[in-house]
């Protein structure tokens, strides 16, 4: 088999297994395609233009991660507690909850920091722990609304590819999936969507005791993701039976979230400009300029992502996209009206833009509107 054919396909990954996690956390950063003029490009050979396109579709469908105020305070958050989370086994360890909004880039920031972290641990360690096994400094595993303890359980194992993931009682798999997280040392555990969980039926519950004799049992720092995990009582304080045992995991557990960005404030704006400029160094049309997202743009963009960076990251890849494949190799307006976005900014979008088109609001700093005067 060909050295190509043994490495995987970037798009084609599923990070609830530890090969994949792994190519994931290992892979080179990508290379930004050249930026050529209108007259180079069309000097290609119809097949070195075809694939530079294909170059161009993959690059912009994958601008992220930003490093945004945002990311980087979650970041230092996460090795807060991870790092304090050195405790010898016989104490518990701190739990995290991101608990954000849908299109804050949570799980995208999550996964930067698992990353990260893999590649601190294997780095600092070696691939391999001290009695010869594999090491897995991370396990990532996603959840449903059907996980209950076993299926849980089963994640686990299908994560490390232990064979006995498919037979055994709940407590058995339990106790392969401890094995697993101990003889590969793992330090991180991710359960991404876990508001898949229905918290206040019966599986909910069992899960809630599951995540705390993980916490009990496991030496891993247990991140959770989700949306509205307050509302659903993962920290609920006393009242029912029920919201006395989500008690016991909010005591344990620290919550971080994401902000969006916003216009209200000089700093916000500050914050915003400085986003799309970030942008504008990572897009690669043949008619880009300085200025194109962060002067051109700001406030319409703004209207259309509503300040969730991940509608924005959707509309500027899908106008990249039709850019590229309409021969525009710019973004404006004009092209971007023509480019649909989730249905949550869409909306949003009318009484915002009619804010900023009235010059009620803006999201330009005072400096960046002096320069344009």
């Amino acid at each position: 088999m060909s050295s190509t054919a043994d490495t995987p396909d970037p798009g084609n990954l599923a990070l609830s297994r530890k090969e994949d996690f792994r190519a994931f956390a290992d892979a080179p950063r990508r290379d930004r395609p050249e930026p050529l003029t209108s007259a180079e490009l069309s000097a290609l050979h119809p097949s070195a233009r075809a694939a530079y396109h294909r170059r161009r579709r993959v690059w912009h469908a994958n601008l992220g991660p930003v490093r945004t105020p945002q990311l980087a305070a979650l970041h230092e958050d996460l090795w807060d507690i991870v790092d304090s989370n050195l405790q010898d086994g016989d104490k518990a360890k701190g739990a995290v909850a991101v608990d954000a909004f849908p299109g804050l880039g949570k799980t995208t920031a999550v996964l930067a920091f698992a990353r990260d972290f893999h590649r601190r641990e294997t780095g600092e360690q070696g691939a391999l722990t001290s009695k010869g096994h594999e090491r897995w400094p991370v396990c990532r595993i996603g959840l449903t609304g059907n996980t209950g303890m076993k299926d849980l359980n089963r994640s686990l194992l299908e994560f490390f590819g232990h064979p006995g993931r498919d037979r055994g009682t709940t407590a058995q798999l339990g106790k392969r999936a401890l094995d697993c997280v101990l003889s590969c040392e793992t330090r991180l555990l991710i359960l991404d969507d876990l508001h898949f969980l229905r918290w206040h039926h019966s599986s909910g519950i069992e899960v809630s005791n599951h995540l705390k004799w993980i916490a009990n049992e496991f030496p891993v720092t247990l991140l959770m993701v989700g949306v509205h995990l307050a509302d659903k009582g993962l920290f609920t304080e006393g009242g029912t039976a029920q919201e006395t045992v989500m008690a016991q995991t909010g005591r344990r557990t620290t919550r971080l979230d994401m902000r969006p960005f916003t216009i209200g404030s000089e700093t916000g704006r500050r914050e915003w400009r400085q986003l799309l400029l970030a942008l504008e160094q990572r897009i690669v049309l043949t008619d880009a300029y300085p200025g194109m997202l962060a002067d051109d743009l700001s406030d319409y963009l703004f209207a259309r992502s509503t300040g969730h960076i991940g509608s924005l990251m959707t509309l500027i890849n899908r106008g990249c996209q039709r850019a590229i494949r309409t021969g525009t190799e710019r973004l404006d307006r004009d092209l971007l009206e023509t480019v649909k976005n989730d249905e949550a900014a869409e909306q949003a979008r009318q009484e915002l833009q009619a804010a900023l088109e009235r010059g009620r609001r803006t999201s330009r700093p005072r400096q960046a509107r002096r320069k344009a005067a």
